[in-house]
């Protein structure tokens, strides 16, 4: 599975010719993550990727007096749903043509009542120039939310943080049988070089009434003068109404009884996941509490594990798609938009006091392990496998409570430093709480670590 953006990143930053790595085994086990996620349903739109010709990219509209019926999968929200968008306009192709790409979340209330929309956290940004991709430290404390590099970087971090984005309103509220615009957002191209930009988007949303939902790609209107123009409603709904499906769709994924090796197809992912919240408390069988490694031992767990992907742990975390159009991904591999959320009420059960430290991993991607171990490089190869902030909860060393952010950047076989480092006495209980939104420009899987340092 290939980063989100990699050729935006790389556009923007030098090359450098590395040292080659050598690959590094640290014995220690592989255990599957407790917990399961949530029934959220996710509309999640990222195929295709690149878009370069307006229509539909995800509709859950009925079909029935619509012009192209295979483009719309009738799936109805209500409740509690996210809207999960990233897509990239790019006119290298063809340098003539810089009109802006324009993305249009478009709702319908099909009900004989009024309904209401709430939006609960609301992020969307472009990378130029919101949230340009720039080289940044492996790890950085992010307290304050201002470091990211990329779109779904940033808005992973904001949604993180509780932060709501300017400009969304706290309701949408949709007539009887009328449409609103959820969304009307651009992506410039214009005066870029390469005239190249994303835009990832984050909702968290609730209706008290089934409603029907659309992301549509449409370029802007010119003025008389020249100058452009956001598509209007009418536009939209007539696009809805009469387009087919925008392109040029991603290749097919491989089947999913059938990914292996290095040359599996996880696909692009347009349609309905179930899930968004991966919540729990990870604890020893049978017990209320985690015993921590014994001395100079570790243990890690499964974050976004996936078809081919499952480091041993036997776990496929990935959101299962219950709507989707054919030729597009089976499931919603790598969990883009998903909250993590791990509980780890550590003991120390060895009978003297240890140090230990919590880590964020990401090792080389195996499904089932030669031998008990994670593989890495050192030093990590250049692709950045993953870049998004960290959320670590505790109380230290002192007993005083600790919120701490880190934002990190790692690469493909990268060991982490640690995220926090406690030293627990015998006997004693110390709760971690380690959360996260995967991020989009993320390639998964990756492990949270648990480790005794040596004591001898």
């Amino acid at each position: 599975m290939l980063n989100f953006i990699s050729y935006l990143f790389l556009a923007q930053v030098a090359p450098s010719i590395p040292p080659a790595p050598q690959e590094v085994f640290i014995p220690q086990q592989a255990r599957p993550l407790t917990g399961l996620l949530d029934e959220v349903p996710v509309f999640n739109s990222n195929n295709p990727e690149v878009v370069q010709s307006e229509g539909i990219l995800l509709s859950t509209f009925p079909p029935q007096g619509k012009r192209v019926p295979s483009a719309h999968l009738n799936f109805p929200f209500q409740g509690r749903f996210d809207l999960f968008s990233h897509h990239i306009a790019r006119a290298i192709e063809t340098p003539n043509d810089l009109r802006t790409l324009y993305l249009g979340v478009i709702i319908y209330n099909p009900n004989d009542q009024t309904a209401t929309i709430n939006i609960l956290q609301a992020a969307s940004y472009i990378s130029q120039p919101d949230a340009p991709f720039i080289k940044l430290p492996p790890m950085q404390s992010n307290n304050s939310g201002n470091i990211y590099a990329g779109p779904g970087d940033r808005v992973m971090n904001d949604v993180l943080q509780g932060k709501r984005q300017l400009g969304w309103p706290a309701q949408l509220i949709i007539p009887p049988k009328q449409s609103r615009m959820l969304m009307n957002h651009p992506i410039p191209v214009r005066t870029l070089i390469p005239p190249l930009n994303g835009r990832s988007t984050l909702l968290r949303l609730n209706s008290d009434r089934p409603v029907y939902m659309a992301n549509l790609a449409m370029f802007a209107k010119p003025n008389p003068d020249g100058s452009e123009r956001a598509p209007t409603l009418e536009e939209w709904k007539n696009l809805l109404e009469n387009g087919n499906l925008a392109g040029p769709r991603e290749p097919a994924p491989s089947p999913p009884n059938n990914l292996k090796g290095a040359a599996e197809i996880y696909g692009r992912v347009a349609g309905v996941a179930i899930g968004s919240r991966w919540q729990t408390q990870v604890t020893n069988s049978n017990s209320s509490y985690l015993a921590i490694p014994e001395s100079g031992q570790a243990f890690s767990y499964g974050l976004s594990t996936l078809l081919a992907g499952k480091m041993g742990t036997g776990q496929n975390q990935t959101a299962k798609l219950v709507a989707r159009y054919p030729g597009t991904a089976y499931e919603a591999h790598g969990n883009y938009g998903i909250e993590y959320n791990v509980s780890l009420p550590l003991i120390n059960n060895t009978g003297k006091p240890q140090t230990v430290n919590v880590l964020f991993q990401t090792p080389i991607k195996e499904d089932e392990l030669s031998k008990p171990g994670l593989r890495f490089f050192s030093p990590p190869q250049p692709s950045v496998f993953f870049r998004g902030t960290v959320r670590i909860r505790y109380n230290d060393d002192n007993g005083l409570p600790r919120t701490q952010y880190w934002h990190l950047v790692q690469q493909r076989g990268q060991m982490g430093e640690p995220l926090a480092q406690l030293k627990i006495s015998p006997g004693q209980l110390r709760l971690v709480e380690v959360d996260f939104l995967y991020p989009p420009d993320a390639t998964p899987p990756q492990m949270l670590t648990i480790q005794t340092l040596d004591q001898r």
